[in-house]
């Protein structure tokens, strides 16, 4: 696995799921993490466990939906570690199932402000202490609904489309402060989440994994992987662009 000795990342969206994956490999790969999500009895827990590993993290509490709580964020990552070298974004919601006329207007609003918003706000104010280091990375969490469509799921797939695309603006934008920006776009993988939208682990396994070449979900871990990739110098050479880590699911 690359590494991350010495640097310094912030993580939306850390406390579970693929966000907790990717705070524990950092940490693994030696960066010190500042692990942000509004749940903050979870986000204590990947605390607990990367510090029980030997890795250096701290929790904080925030909406990024809200631009003063991420910044606020921010802040408390550089008084406590001293900098910031990587950014993931990786906080999200999934809107009710359902065709588009049937979406309540609060929840469309909901998916912009977390999925689309919270990427901009923890960037907006983000960025200028990745300037002020000398340049570093910024990861979007996309997904594989950002190159294709899944029915009931418009306003998820928009948002992750926004996210590819912004990241493109943000390389352009940055590049000359040797900053760089790509999205990470994971296909289905066995979560909480993915659990609690089809009742269990088992049954997410067999109605979502066999959308996949591969025949089954990603792994936590596996999505990490790619993260720490994009974080190091391994990456050095890719910036506007997007990892698809999804079992062939857009090779279909």
């Amino acid at each position: 696995m690359a590494k991350l000795d010495g640097k310094v990342a912030i993580v939306t969206g850390g406390a579970n799921g693929i966000g907790r994956a990717i705070c524990e490999a950092f940490c693994s790969a030696g960066a010190s993490t500042l692990v942000v999500d509004q749940a903050v009895d979870s986000a204590a827990d990947v605390v607990a466990a990367i510090h029980n590993s030997g890795g250096a993290a701290r929790s904080y509490q925030c909406d990024v939906s809200k631009s003063d709580e991420a910044k606020d964020a921010v802040n408390a990552c550089v008084a406590h570690f001293g900098r910031i070298d990587i950014v993931v974004s990786g906080a999200a919601i999934f809107s009710p199932v359902g065709p588009l006329h049937e979406l309540e207007e609060s929840d469309w609003n909901q998916a912009l402000a977390v999925n689309l918003s919270g990427a901009y706000h923890i960037a907006k104010h983000a960025i200028p202490e990745l300037k002020r280091g000398g340049g570093g990375t910024v990861i979007l969490i996309a997904s594989q609904m950002a190159q294709v469509a899944n029915a009931g799921q418009a306003v998820y797939c928009a948002t992750k489309g926004a996210l590819v695309q912004l990241a493109k603006g943000m390389a352009l934008d940055y590049v000359d402060d040797n900053i760089r920006v790509n999205t990470l776009s994971p296909g289905g993988v066995a979560t909480d989440r993915l659990a609690k939208r089809f009742g269990d682990l088992e049954q997410a396994e067999k109605i979502w994994g066999p959308k996949h070449p591969m025949g089954r979900l990603g792994r936590p871990h596996e999505i990490a992987n790619g993260a720490v990739f994009l974080a190091s110098d391994d990456a050095s050479f890719m910036t506007g662009a997007d990892l698809l880590l999804d079992g062939g699911y857009t090779a279909w």
